[in-house]
């Protein structure tokens, strides 16, 4: 029997699915993983993914050069340091508008323009921007672990030259898939300012545009959707970088499993001190 892998649980396609709601799914066979990801892969795709494998599998057959231990703090605070840099990127607002400066002639000076604020093209300019400066820090540190795995045993170097291939050869669909994101994020705008109408209409008021931004308005909540979605692509794009961590720690604890005697010895040896100050001998 296949082991089932729940690939549409992560945030990113959990949020998606929220804004726009499937018809549910229960009464479909779950898929196998590689059913999941043959859309991924053409035959061309699978060939060479096949020629690397063996090819990896080749090399780890035969004797490599001696290689040293993986420092995995220094690699989790790398990551460390990178996501809070980006989460911070990510979830930050706008940049404040100048103050408007009063006219000499005292004349009043009218205040920004409620729908120029709302235009998406002014979002989708900061979503992109925030796309472009968080793929850039991603593929650099990822080609940085890579190169320390690769310095590693054997088993993570094999991890890093696979990891390379798939980047290489799903790297095209998965720019196609970020790309998209502003298609999403476009809809959920005139999703929000849909509702927000009928809500006036039905309530039979005169809308406010300048409250639009406001906390409780619809723009608001838009904005709040688009860092929602950036910080859920963040994770996303970090997943492969999770993934060899995770490798190489779990290599350190398989060469270097904890020593479950020394607590025991400690314990003894408490024990057998507290008996001998209890019965006042001394050794």
């Amino acid at each position: 029997m296949y082991q089932h892998h729940q690939l549409h649980r992560s945030r990113l396609v959990l949020l998606l699915q929220q804004w726009s709601p499937a018809p549910s799914d229960a009464a479909q066979p779950a898929q196998d993983l590689a059913e999941q990801m043959s859309p991924w892969l053409s035959t061309v795709d699978a060939v060479q993914l096949s020629r690397a494998l063996h090819a990896l599998e080749s090399a780890g057959a035969a004797p490599g050069p001696r290689s040293g231990a993986v420092d995995v703090p220094a690699l989790q605070a790398r990551l460390d340091a990178a996501r809070s840099e980006l989460a911070a990127l990510a979830s930050a607002g706008p940049a404040s508008a100048r103050p408007v400066r009063e006219r000499a002639d005292n004349t009043p000076v009218a205040p920004p323009d409620p729908e120029l604020a709302a235009d998406f093209a002014v979002y989708a300019a900061r979503y992109i921007a925030v796309q472009k400066q968080v793929e850039s820090r991603v593929a650099g540190l990822r080609a940085q672990m890579r190169q320390v795995l690769s310095a590693g045993p054997e088993a993570l170097r094999r991890l890093a030259a696979l990891d390379a291939v798939m980047e290489h050869m799903l790297g095209a669909r998965e720019q196609r898939l970020w790309a998209s994101l502003t298609v999403h994020l476009e809809r959920r705008m005139a999703q929000l300012r849909t509702a927000h109408g009928q809500r006036i209409a039905e309530a039979g008021r005169d809308d406010e545009p300048h409250r639009w931004a406001e906390p409780g308005g619809w723009l608001h909540s838009f904005e709040q959707d688009m860092r929602a979605l950036q910080a859920s692509e963040l994770q996303a794009r970090l997943q492969p970088l999770v993934g060899l961590l995770d490798a190489a720690r779990h290599h350190a604890r398989a060469l270097n499993p904890p020593d479950r005697r020394e607590p025991m010895r400690t314990s003894a040896k408490s024990a057998k001190t507290g008996t001998m100050t209890m019965t006042g001998t001394n050794e």
